[in-house]
């Protein structure tokens, strides 16, 4: 039997325990997470999509990871009666200039092994009749599922397991050793033979808190704000509707996403968040703040984006430029059909050259196995991720 400790109770950090559990049984697994929740940053504040892995290059993790993350997360939501539904979504060009990047994507789909089809305008309409374009992919497996619910029930699965969660513990350092690792808490210290982090927004940080040697990445948070419709108005919207991504940002732009509780978000914007956790246009920490601003990294990203970033921001601050963007994909819609909603926060990896990290990355050390980059579609692909964390092991641990 061997000690295994695990930062971060997010949705990876709790798949990689129920993935090593189910690879050794007889593993001690201790989970530390400084909330008092699970799943409460990145993992419990997403768009609840289930992801189909059509945008992603092929051969890359996240391509691999999300087809197969996909079908195992649905596999674990039947078990654990958490809800889920295959709503469909399409992925709508509004203009003849969009239609080379519509096909790009439409043939990583296809490489992909994705279940996708290209429609014409008017099957568009069938399937989404108030959604303007003169083209689009239509996904029919991608999906909708409460990933709160989901962290819930790996906790809960894991407990009963009679594995440990000690929520409300703040890491403050951490020691390796030769034959172990020590990880010191504002609760005391908890030792075992090996480590693994997946702190999410503070990825980078507790990483170079485990191996000693600075990160190659940095996180900056960037807020994503949305706003939901009116339930008036979820007739405008029957899945999810995307845009075709613009391929020089390096997000996929406003949406609609139909939640599994009926409601329909849309959003979201993308603006730098002043706290690597700031939610509200108001949350502010200063530390995140000068070490985001400073980082040549931000700076060179800002530089290269500042139009399109500008009015990201307007779009933050003015309703009716963000209902503005929303009529491109739905024209019908009307501010007063909306209302805000809470914000989610993700964790960008920016590399010191202004380039985003696009990828799962890992860096490890003798002991520790450290997530420092699970971008979109870790949720969909937990188990998958975990999977290949819980691969490492054996050798590890040898």
């Amino acid at each position: 039997m061997s000690k295994i400790t695990i930062v971060g109770a997010g949705l990876v950090g709790l798949a990689t325990a129920i993935k090593i559990t189910q690879q050794n049984p007889d593993h001690q697994i201790t989970v530390i997470e400084k909330e008092t929740t699970v799943g409460k940053h990145q993992s419990g504040t997403n768009s609840g999509v289930l992801h189909s892995g059509i945008y992603y290059k092929p051969e890359t993790f996240r391509a691999k990871m999300c087809r197969v993350g996909k079908a195992e997360l649905e596999a674990f939501c039947e078990e654990e009666a958490v809800p889920y539904e295959k709503c469909g979504k399409v992925i709508v060009a509004v203009s003849e200039d969009e239609l080379p990047s519509l096909a790009t994507i439409y043939e990583r789909g296809q490489a992909n092994g994705v279940d996708c089809r290209l429609v014409d305008k008017a099957e568009l309409a069938e399937i989404e009749p108030h959604t303007a374009g003169i083209k689009a992919i239509h996904v029919p497996e991608s999906g909708i599922v409460d990933y709160p619910l989901v962290a819930e029930r790996m906790a809960q699965r894991l407990q009963k397991l009679g594995h440990t969660l000690r929520l409300g513990t703040r890491v403050t350092g951490i020691r390796e050793h030769q034959d172990a690792v020590t990880v010191e808490t504002d609760k005391g210290e908890v030792s075992s033979d090996l480590l693994i982090t997946c702190a999410g927004l503070q990825s980078d940080r507790v990483a170079t808190m485990a191996t000693g040697a600075s990160s190659d990445v940095q996180i900056v948070p960037f807020r994503g704000e949305y706003y939901e419709l009116k339930p008036s108005a979820n007739y405008l919207c029957r899945g999810l509707i995307y845009p075709v991504p613009d391929p020089r940002f390096p997000f996929l732009g406003v949406h609609f996403t139909k939640m599994i509780d009926g409601s329909v978000e849309c959003g979201p914007n993308a603006v730098l968040a002043w706290a690597r956790e700031g939610y509200l246009k108001r949350d502010v920490n200063l530390r995140d703040l000068s070490e985001a601003i400073r980082y040549p990294g931000f700076q060179s990203l800002a530089r290269k984006y500042w139009l399109k970033g500008a009015g990201e921001v307007w779009r933050s601050f003015n309703k009716f430029a963000f209902v503005k963007a929303l009529q491109r994909l739905v024209p019908d819609i009307r501010a007063n059909q909306l209302v805000y909603t809470p914000a989610g926060v993700r964790a960008m990896a920016l590399q010191s050259d202004g380039e985003m990290m696009d990828d799962f990355a890992f860096r490890d050390s003798r002991r520790t196995i450290n997530v420092v980059n699970a971008p979109s579609p870790a949720a969909t692909a937990c188990l998958k991720i975990g999977e290949l964390i819980a691969n490492k092991l054996p050798e590890r641990l040898g």
